[in-house]
């Protein structure tokens, strides 16, 4: 089989895998997603014109052929029924992708992991758009799962859009797995952590220093900045925070090493069973718009001004990162183990720091990018892939801190 027809086969294996992941759409419209995502992929960017000038070349077809296919996808059904005439043509509602988005990535996901990590996070694209995302973070990358786009320097409240995304994924996860909901600080607020135990989700939200905290059943306040007077420690417990807007609330601190200031955590799960270390996958969405733009599919690049459009164009790069991180995240799990334990005891490995994970020379985009690319080339069978998750970070060797007094009136 030549390259050029094992590339053709691939593809149309891959439209079947979204035609089956994506039910709720028409059947052209998940043909589309899929040719979309898959010469995403190939051509490892976004833009229509790059896209549909591969895809051309390996269909064999006209360009603007694919390249008007292409761009019919985002347009709203007015815009497609002018240009087809035809009365029947439909418009996309990317909101009723989130769920079978979560849901393809619950069904690759192993049987015996109960747990998973999704990450609330806002980024810019250019001087267009506000992008807000929700995504499950994997093995140092992320994979938006729903969002919307809001346009840069326009005043409005994200509130009800943060609801609104997390309403549609409303009984998606299965009711006895630990799902943790993560946010930085300056996402922190009241509504946010009631929103997300309301789905029986455990919300790990960082909070900033300036307010104040009391032991439960204590009346006695003290600062949030004066729990860990110093780098190398660690709290925590079950305390009342926020004097304004009382919380009950179990509060985890760490302050390591080479940080400029501690982490302090808000959440719902018992100070035995979490650990503040676990705040380290938020982490892993930077990564996430990373791969978005300019290290991977260069969205920053778009032109697009209207936001219902860009958000179906959204949805391409999202169905295209899932793919590759699925099957870059199987390679990376298949690796060899480090060789540490079978270097002699003398060697200069052993007197170094050591981390506890082995070290990624590749990202798993990028591997699964590789991955995908190889395959293609060699004439095998579509690389679907599966999620096998790393272990959620540990805390490091930290001296615990005994806190506040249980004692005392109020200062």
């Amino acid at each position: 089989m030549t390259t050029n027809a094992a590339s053709t086969q691939v593809l149309a294996e891959w439209q079947t895998a979204v035609v089956q992941h994506m039910p709720h759409l028409s059947h052209p419209q998940a043909v589309v997603l899929g040719l979309w995502s898959y010469g995403i992929v190939l051509a490892r960017a976004c833009g229509i014109t790059t896209v549909s000038h591969l895809l051309a070349g390996l269909l064999e077809q006209q360009e603007n052929t694919v390249r008007q296919r292409l761009r019919e996808w985002y347009w709203e059904a007015e815009a497609k029924k002018k240009a087809a005439a035809d009365s029947q043509r439909q418009e996309l509602e990317v909101s009723t992708c989130f769920a079978p988005l979560l849901r393809w990535i619950v069904s690759l996901w192993p049987t015996a992991e109960r747990r998973i990590a999704l990450v609330l996070a806002a980024s810019t694209l250019g001087a267009h758009w506000v992008v807000l995302a929700l995504s499950v973070v994997y093995r140092g990358c992320a994979i938006p799962v729903a969002g919307c786009l809001l346009p840069a320097n326009t005043p409005g409240a994200w509130k009800p859009h943060w609801l609104d995304l997390l309403r549609e994924l409303r009984g998606v996860l299965p009711a006895d797995w630990c799902v943790l909901v993560l946010a930085d600080r300056g996402l922190y607020a009241r509504w946010l952590y009631t929103a997300i135990r309301a789905k029986h989700w455990h919300p790990f939200l960082r909070i900033n220093a300036q307010g104040r905290y009391r032991r439960q059943g204590r009346r006695r306040g003290w600062r949030l900045a004066a729990l860990l007077p110093e780098a190398g420690q660690a709290w925590a417990g079950s305390v009342v925070c926020f004097k304004g807007c009382p919380l009950e609330t179990t509060l985890l601190a760490m302050w390591t090493e080479g940080h400029a200031e501690p982490w302090l955590i808000v959440t719902d799960l018992a100070p035995g069973r979490a650990q503040a270390a676990w705040y380290a996958l938020r982490t892993w969405i930077e990564d996430g718009f990373k791969d978005f733009k300019r290290g991977g599919w260069q969205w920053q690049t778009t032109r697009m001004t209207d936001a219902e459009r860009g958000a179906r164009h959204w949805l391409t790069l999202a169905v295209a990162t899932l793919w590759t991180l699925s099957v870059g995240g199987a390679a990376e799990a298949t690796l060899p183990p480090s060789s540490f334990a079978q270097l002699p005891q003398t060697h200069i490995a052993r007197r170094r720091p050591r981390r506890t994970t082995q070290p990624r020379l590749i990202s798993c985009f990028r591997r699964g990018l590789n991955v995908i690319l190889i395959t293609l080339l060699r004439g095998e069978p579509l690389p679907r892939g599966r999620f096998i998750p790393e272990p959620w970070p540990d805390a490091p060797d930290l001296i615990n801190v005994p806190g506040p007094p249980d004692d005392g009136d109020d200062s």
